[in-house]
């Protein structure tokens, strides 16, 4: 019956609204970019890393000379021709903070890649076996590797190695920084062996690997790629305080070597506050990206975080 006076418009659109919802369940829930592009720090974050990757990428078209050419007049400062000045040895600091990208952004992504590799598998083999000696033992490691102060430790294995080179920092930060990461994901199994498709691939034969590797480990998507944020940030910061130290890569230039050669040729007295602030920013910029991108890699696992 339709009472006298009453908007139609209005009594449809609880129906509107149901078959909406009805359509929004039928389609499924987002993909997984759609739902990192949907936080707004996390939009910024890829933005800005994505710059980083093409300045990277195409540096010999960006940088004007290239990063070891020591024919320029030492310690100019900025100008035109040097949008950044030039450091002691007579190179140009803007070319070489192009070039330096690159370094940083390997730094990330093979240091990270290795920390959660490293952290995943101790993590999976130490849940699933909860209990057991295998358990004991990868989580008595797991607790020394936590205790241990990680940067006197860098340092110390960095300073003492015979060659300092882009393989020897990332298999130094990463093996000094999966314990986090291994504890997290071992809880994370724990809580997901005693699921229903678990149960169901021990009754159909399936043996322990390949349930913890392709059962459970699809179901960590979210967990793993936070780790990997996280390690691949931990990673770039840890080798341009390495380099800062005077304990980077030999053979190749980063920001943090870019930062120390400024800091023993005394820059900032010598009115040189390009060579030091330029760098130190950029660095800043790109670990503040990282982070902001693990804004949007957590509402992969809290959907009461997503926003709507």
């Amino acid at each position: 019956m339709t009472v006298v006076g009453a908007d139609p418009m209005a009594e449809s659109a609880p129906e509107q609204t149901g078959v909406a919802d009805g359509a929004k369940r039928a389609s499924g829930p987002d993909p997984w970019y759609k739902i990192i592009w949907s936080s707004k720090k996390a939009r910024v974050g890829l933005i800005v890393l994505a710059i980083y990757i093409l300045v990277a990428i195409f540096a010999p078209l960006i940088a004007p000379y290239p990063p070891q050419q020591n024919t320029f007049t030492p310690l100019l400062n900025a100008s035109w021709s040097h949008p950044l000045g030039t450091n002691t040895g007579g190179q140009d600091v803007f070319s070489q903070l192009v070039y330096g990208s690159r370094v940083s952004l390997l730094v990330g992504v093979l240091g990270g890649t290795l920390a959660t590799a490293i952290a995943l598998v101790i993590g999976l083999i130490s849940g699933y076996t909860e209990g057991t000696i295998v358990d004991d033992v990868l989580s008595f490691l797991t607790n020394v590797a936590l205790v241990i102060p990680v940067l006197p430790l860098i340092i110390t294995l960095v300073a003492y190695s015979n060659v300092r080179g882009i393989g020897l920092i990332v298999g130094v930060i990463a093996i000094t920084s999966w314990a986090g990461a291994a504890r997290a994901k071992r809880a994370q199994i724990i809580t997901l062996r005693n699921r229903d498709f678990v149960t169901a691939a021990k009754f159909s034969g399936e043996g322990p690997w390949r349930i913890v590797f392709f059962e459970i480990m699809p179901n960590m998507t979210s967990l793993v790629a936070a780790a990997f944020v996280g390690a691949a940030t931990g990673a770039i910061g840890a080798e341009a305080g390495l380099a800062v130290l005077g304990l980077g890569s030999n053979d190749s230039v980063s920001w943090g070597t870019i930062l120390y050669q400024a800091d023993a040729a005394g820059a900032i007295s010598q009115g040189l506050f390009a060579w030091v602030f330029v760098p130190g920013l950029v660095l800043a910029v790109l670990i503040t990206a990282m982070s902001f991108i693990n804004f949007g890699v957590d509402l992969l696992s809290n959907p009461h975080l997503r926003e709507g």
